[in-house]
C-alpha cells in the first residue's frame, strides 16, 4: 500500500514573531516579494520595517489586487523577476496566501497568516479564481511552503470570529481522517506526484496523520472555549497558542495527509445557498461535520459532544445558523447533488453515499441541532 505524508519544512509561532521574518528571508537572499493586501501590510508595518532593518533585507511591495487569478499570478511573477526577488512571502488571509503559493510554485515560500480562520496555510495547494472572483481551478505544487511563520500577537488582535471559524474547520479534521482511514481512500498528500497524469499511483493516509487529527480534536475540546475568551480580550494565553497551532498546523497536516470526507463535501454543497454566502468556510464546515456524523450514524454521545462544543464557542449547529432559515426540497437536492459530484470527497466515507442519503442527513442534522440548541436555551 502506498502512503504519503506532506508538511511544511518549518513551522514557527510566537508573540511578535514577525520581528524574526527577516531571518528567514536572509536564508534565501536579501529581497522578498511581499504579497499582501494593503490593509494587512499596514497592520504589521512597524514590525516589517523593524525586521527589514535588523536583518538587512528588502520587501518588494506587490500591490496585490486581492484576487488569486491567473492574470494576477502572472503579473506578480513578472514583478518578482524584474526585482530579482530571492523568495516569496504571502501575508494575510486566504487569497494572498494562495496567490503566493502560485507565484512561488513550491520554492522559497514563506507564509505569514494574520488570522487563524482555516488550515490552508500549511497546504501545498491553492484555489484560483477569475478576476471577477468566480472559482477557476485548484493548483497543486511539488511541496508545502518552506516556512510557516505565525505571529500570535497579530492573531490575538484579529476579530474572534476568524479564530472560531478556524475551530470549525479544524473540528472536521478528525472525523474526516477517521472516515478516510476506514475506507482506505486516497489523500491529498499523494498529489501532484504524477497522479493526475497517471505516472504514479495515488496514496493513502499515514498513522501519523490520523494521530495528529485525533490530537487536533482533543485540543479543541480542551482549549477551544479558553482560547475564544483570550481572543475576545486580545491577549495571548497558552490556550490561544494551542488553538492557533490546532487551527493551522494540526488541522492542516491532518486534512492533507489524513484525508477529507463528508464534512467538506457537504460544505461545498451548501455554498450554492444564497443565505450561506455571508458565512465563513469553517462555520459551514462545522455544520457539515454534524451532517457527516448523522450520515454515518455516529453514537449519540459523540454527536452531543460536538454539539456542546459548537454551542460553547459559537459555531453553527443548524441551517438557520448559516443564514438558511428555509430550504425547499428542490434546493436541498441541489445541495445534495453538488455534494455528490464525482470529484468530491464524500466518496471517502466508508459506505455507499447517494444524494438522497446526503439530503436526509442534512435535514436530520438540522433538526437535531435546532432541537438541541433550543433545549439548551430553555435550560439556561
Amino acid at each position: 500500500m502506498r502512503k504519503a505524508f506532506i508538511s511544511p519544512t518549518k513551522y514557527v509561532q510566537g508573540e511578535d514573531e514577525i520581528l524574526n521574518l527577516g531571518y528567514f528571508v536572509k536564508t534565501y537572499g536579501t529581497s522578498a516579494l511581499l504579497i499582501a493586501h494593503p490593509d494587512d501590510a499596514k497592520r504589521v508595518r512597524e514590525k516589517l520595517d523593524a525586521t527589514a532593518e535588523k536583518f538587512g533585507i528588502t520587501f518588494i511591495e506587490s500591490g496585490f489586487n486581492g484576487e488569486c487569478s491567473r492574470q494576477e499570478i502572472a503579473r506578480l511573477k513578472e514583478v518578482a523577476k524584474e526585482n530579482k526577488c530571492d523568495c516569496t512571502i504571502g501575508l494575510g488571509g486566504g487569497k494572498a496566501l494562495d496567490t503566493s503559493k502560485c507565484v512561488a510554485e513550491g520554492d522559497a515560500l514563506i507564509i505569514v497568516p494574520t488570522i487563524a480562520a482555516t488550515d490552508a496555510p500549511t497546504s501545498h495547494s491553492a484555489v484560483m479564481y477569475t478576476p471577477e472572483g468566480v472559482f477557476d481551478d485548484y493548483a497543486y505544487f511539488k511541496q508545502s511552503p518552506s516556512v510557516i511563520l505565525i505571529d500570535t500577537t497579530v492573531i490575538a488582535h484579529a476579530p474572534t470570529r476568524f479564530l472560531v471559524s478556524g475551530m470549525g474547520d479544524a473540528l472536521s479534521t478528525y472525523f474526516e481522517a477517521r472516515a478516510t482511514a476506514r475506507s482506505f481512500s486516497n489523500v491529498n498528500a499523494g498529489l501532484p506526484c504524477g497522479v493526475r497524469e497517471g505516472l504514479c499511483p495515488p496514496a493513502k493516509g499515514t498513522n501519523a496523520a490520523l494521530a495528529l487529527a485525533t490530537h487536533c480534536y482533543q485540543t479543541l475540546l480542551e482549549d477551544g472555549l479558553k482560547a475564544k475568551a483570550a481572543s475576545d480580550c486580545n491577549t495571548v494565553t497558552p490556550a490561544l497558542e494551542n488553538i492557533i497551532e490546532t487551527n493551522i498546523l494540526l488541522s492542516g497536516l491532518g486534512f492533507e495527509s489524513g484525508g477529507l470526507a463528508g464534512a467538506h463535501a457537504i460544505h461545498d454543497g451548501l455554498t450554492i445557498l444564497e443565505g450561506a454566502h455571508a458565512y465563513y468556510h469553517g462555520e459551514k464546515v462545522a455544520f457539515g461535520t454534524l451532517a457527516q456524523l448523522v450520515l454515518e450514524d455516529a453514537p449519540k454521545q459523540e454527536i452531543e459532544e460536538v454539539l456542546n462544543f459548537c454551542l460553547a464557542v459559537g459555531l453553527p449547529v443548524c441551517l438557520a445558523d448559516i443564514g438558511v432559515d428555509h430550504i425547499t426540497q428542490e434546493e436541498l437536492m441541489e445541495v445534495a447533488n453538488k455534494t455528490c459530484i464525482p470529484e468530491e470527497s464524500i466518496y471517502s466515507m466508508p459506505f455507499p453515499v447517494t444524494p438522497e442519503s446526503v439530503a436526509a442527513a442534512i435535514i436530520a442534522a438540522d433538526k437535531i441541532g435546532s432541537d438541541y440548541k433550543a433545549e439548551k436555551l430553555q435550560k439556561a
